[in-house]
C-alpha cells in the first residue's frame, strides 16, 4: 500500500520508485536511505522530504534529484495541489524548506518564505434561492439554477418574453443582420433564450454570430433593452451534457446587474406548452437560420430570490532570494514556475473523462515537472555561490507561483504588490496583468519560466524568444555544452505566468516541453515523464540564468503585438480530441503530436505526426485558423478533414464532440 505506482524506466540506473503516503522512515527503506530518524523527529513531512532530497541530492542537475522533487509533489495527500488547500500548503512548504537547505533568503512578505493572497476560488447557490411560476415553486439544481454572474436579491414577479436565442448580431459586409428582440419589448420582463446559437446554419454564419452569443454579452444585451432578468434553457438541439448551465466561477466577480438563470428543457418546454408552443418545433425553426418573431407568453410570470455565496481562500506563493551582496541588488533575474494544479475532482478546466472525473489531478507534469526544474537551477547556482565560484552583479530571485491554474493570480498578485509597495500583508486587490506596473522592467530584469517541462520527446520549445534581441544569441552559446534539441518560438503571449511580466516590459523566456493527451487529466502522474530530458533542461536553463546575473547590461525588451487572429475562445463549443504540436514554427498546417483516446479524432483515424491542412472547406495555415475553424463546425455533423501524412494528402470524416 506504500506505493502508487512503479516504472520500468531506470534513472542512472535506479527505478524510479513513487510513494503514494509518504511515511518518511519506510520511504527511506524502501529507497535504501540512510538517515536517522531522530534527525527528522521535529520536523513536518514536508520539512522532511526537502531534507531527504537535499540530504541524498547529487551534484550537476542529476535526473535522481528531479525524482525526488516530483515524488513529493505528486503523493495524493496533497490532493493535485489546488490553490488554497492543504495540499498547496504542503508543496509550497516544501518548496520554502529546499530554498532554505540551499542557503537561499527569504523574499516574502514581512522577511518570510509566503506571499499570501486572498482569491475567489468559486461560488455557490446560497440556502434562500426560490423561484415561483404559476403558482408553483421550482427546486434548485433540479428544475433551475442561477448562473454565477447573476444579481442576487428579491425580485418581484413579472411577466415573460421569449426571444430566441437572445443574439442580436449587426450587418457586416459578408453577413446580413441578426435580431432577435426586432419588434419585441421586453422592458421590465424577464427573457427567455436558448443557451447557444442557430444550428444549422453556415460556417461563416456560425462565425459571425458566435461574437454575439456568449451568455454574459447576451445577458448585458437583455439588460440594456431593459429586461427584469434573463432565463436560459439549452434546448433540446444543443446535445449537451447538462441541461442546466454550470455554475463556473469565470474569474470575474462583476455582476451582470440583471438576474441570470438557467432553466431544464423541462421547465422551458411546460411553460410553453400552455400557450399552445412546442418547444422543440421552435428551435428546429430557429435552427434553420430565419427569422422568428419572439412574442410574450401569455399567463406566465417569475418572481425569485436568488443568493450566490463566494468560496473564499487564501493562496500563497514561495519566493526565495539567491543574494550576492549584503543587501538585495536594485535588479534581479527572475526564475519561476508554477506550483499548483486543478485538484481533486473535477474542475472548470479539467479535461478528465468521465470515468476518472472523481479522480486527483497529480500534475506531474504540469507542473511538479517545472518546480522540480526550478529547485535544480536554485541548488545549482546557491552551490556555486556558496563554494565562491559566482560573484553575480544581479541577484536570482525563485518564485513559485500559486493560482496559475486559476488565471495567473499568484505571479499577477506579485506585480500588484510591487506597484503597491507591499503596504500590508494580506493584499487583495487584483487589477490583472495588464495593469501597468511603472519600473517593474528596471527591478527584474528578465523572467524565465519553467511550465510543463517534463515530457520531453523530440525537443524542448523555448517560447517568448522575440521579447529580447539577446536569446538567440544566448540560448546557442549555453546550450553548446548541453545538446538539447530546441525549437524557437518569438511568440510572447504565452498562457502561463511568464506573460505577466512580458506584458509589464520584462523579457521572458519560456521552457516547455508539448502538450499530450493526459494534460488537465488524471493521467498526468510521475511514471510518465522523461526525468533524464527534465535534468538536461534545468541545466540550460541555469546555465542562461547564470550567464544571465554575471552579464554586465541586462537583455532588451523588444514589444510584440498579439497574434493575428487571436482572441477569446469562450465560444468553443465543439471538441475534436487533437493534441496540436506546439513546436512547430514556421510550418504551414496544424501538425499534431497526438489523439486522446477515444476523441472524436482517433474515431476518425487522425494520428500524431498528421498536419492539418484544411478543415470543413477552410484552409488551416496556423493555430489560429485551426481554432476559428472549430468554432464554425455543429457539434454531432460530420465534416471533412484534411492532413498531410508522409507527404500525402489524406482526406478523413470527423464528427465533433461537445465540450460541455
Amino acid at each position: 500500500t506504500q506505493l502508487a505506482w512503479t516504472s520500468g524506466r531506470g534513472v542512472n540506473g535506479e527505478s524510479q520508485i513513487f510513494i503514494a503516503d509518504w511515511n518518511h522512515h519506510r520511504a527511506r527503506e524502501l529507497l535504501g536511505l540512510d538517515e536517522q530518524p531522530s534527525v527528522l523527529d521535529t520536523l513536518t513531512e514536508a520539512q522532511a522530504a526537502a531534507a531527504d532530497a537535499v540530504r541524498h541530492a547529487r551534484p550537476e542537475f542529476a535526473p535522481a534529484d528531479v525524482v525526488r522533487h516530483v515524488d513529493f509533489l505528486c503523493r495524493p495527500d496533497l490532493g493535485g495541489r489546488l490553490t488554497g488547500t492543504r495540499g498547496e500548503r504542503l508543496a509550497t512548504e516544501y518548496v520554502a524548506a529546499c530554498f532554505e537547505s540551499y542557503g537561499l533568503v527569504p523574499a516574502a512578505d514581512d522577511g518570510g518564505w509566503y506571499q499570501e493572497f486572498d482569491f475567489t476560488a468559486g461560488v455557490s447557490p446560497g440556502q434562500a434561492n426560490q423561484l415561483q411560476a404559476r403558482g408553483r415553486q421550482l427546486e434548485i439544481n433540479t428544475d433551475w439554477r442561477p448562473l454565477a454572474f447573476s444579481a442576487t436579491g428579491r425580485f418581484s414577479s413579472a411577466p415573460v418574453a421569449f426571444a430566441g436565442y437572445g443574439i442580436a448580431a449587426p450587418r457586416t459586409k459578408d453577413q446580413d443582420e441578426y435580431d432577435s428582440f426586432v419588434h419585441l419589448d421586453v422592458t421590465d420582463k424577464w427573457v427567455l433564450v436558448f443557451r447557444y446559437m442557430p444550428e444549422n446554419v453556415a460556417p461563416e454564419r456560425r462565425q459571425h454570430l458566435s461574437r454575439h452569443a456568449s451568455l454574459r454579452y447576451k445577458t448585458m444585451l437583455a439588460r440594456d433593452k431593459g429586461a427584469r432578468g434573463l432565463i436560459v434553457a439549452s434546448g433540446p438541439n444543443s446535445n449537451v451534457r447538462e441541461q442546466l448551465v454550470p455554475m463556473h466561477f469565470d474569474g470575474s466577480l462583476a455582476g451582470s446587474g440583471i438576474p441570470v438563470i438557467s432553466v431544464t428543457d423541462d421547465v422551458a418546454s411546460a411553460w410553453l406548452g400552455a400557450t399552445g408552443k412546442d418547444f422543440r418545433d421552435l428551435q428546429n425553426d430557429l435552427d434553420s437560420g430565419k427569422p422568428t418573431m419572439g412574442f410574450i407568453i401569455d399567463g406566465l410570470e417569475l418572481a425569485a430570490r436568488i443568493e450566490i455565496e463566494q468560496v473564499r481562500r487564501t493562496g500563497r506563493n514561495v519566493l526565495g532570494r539567491l543574494q550576492f551582496g549584503d543587501t538585495p541588488s536594485a535588479q534581479s533575474v527572475l526564475v519561476g514556475a508554477h506550483i499548483d494544479h486543478l485538484g481533486t475532482g473535477a474542475s472548470g478546466s479539467s479535461l478528465a473523462r468521465e470515468d476518472e472525473r472523481d479522480g486527483i489531478h497529480f500534475g506531474a507534469d504540469d507542473n511538479a515537472s517545472g518546480v522540480a526544474a526550478m529547485l535544480e537551477i536554485a541548488e545549482y547556482l546557491a552551490s556555486l555561490n556558496s563554494s565562491g565560484a559566482l560573484e553575480g552583479r544581479r541577484d536570482i530571485l525563485f518564485a513559485a507561483w500559486s493560482g496559475e491554474e486559476l488565471g495567473l493570480i499568484g505571479s499577477s498578485h506579485f506585480v500588484n504588490r510591487l506597484a503597491a509597495g507591499a503596504t500590508h500583508k494580506h493584499a487583495t486587490a487584483h487589477q490583472g496583468p495588464h495593469t501597468t506596473v511603472a519600473g517593474l522592467s528596471a527591478t527584474i530584469t528578465a523572467c524565465l519560466n519553467l511550465d510543463m517541462v517534463g515530457r520531453m520527446e523530440s525537443r524542448l520549445i523555448l517560447q517568448g524568444v522575440g521579447s529580447s534581441t539577446i536569446w538567440r544569441r544566448e540560448i546557442e552559446r549555453r546550450n553548446a555544452p548541453v545538446g538539447l534539441p530546441i525549437t524557437l518560438q518569438n511568440d510572447s503571449y504565452v498562457p502561463t505566468d511568464a506573460s505577466v511580466f512580458f506584458m509589464q516590459g520584462v523579457p521572458i523566456l519560456s521552457a516547455f516541453t508539448g502538450s499530450h493527451s493526459d494534460y488537465h487529466t488524471p493521467r498526468d502522474t510521475p511514471d510518465k515523464l522523461n526525468y533524464e530530458g527534465t535534468a538536461r533542461i534545468a541545466r540550460f536553463m541555469g546555465l542562461i540564468t547564470r550567464a544571465l546575473s554575471l552579464s554586465k547590461t541586462p537583455p532588451d525588451y523588444v514589444a510584440q503585438t498579439t497574434p493575428a487572429g487571436e482572441r477569446q475562445r469562450a465560444n468553443l463549443r465543439a471538441y475534436l480530441g487533437t493534441i496540436p504540436d506546439y513546436a512547430q514554427s514556421d510550418l504551414k498546417g496544424v501538425r499534431l503530436s497526438g489523439v486522446s483516446k477515444s476523441g472524436p479524432s482517433a474515431k476518425a483515424g487522425l494520428r500524431g505526426g498528421d498536419i492539418i491542412v484544411e478543415l470543413a472547406g477552410r484552409k488551416i495555415d496556423n493555430i489560429y485558423d485551426y481554432t476559428y475553424a472549430i468554432e464554425a463546425l455543429k457539434i454531432g455533423q460530420p465534416i471533412s478533414i484534411i492532413v498531410l501524412r508522409d507527404g500525402k494528402r489524406i482526406k478523413l470524416q470527423i464528427t465533433p464532440g461537445s465540450r460541455e
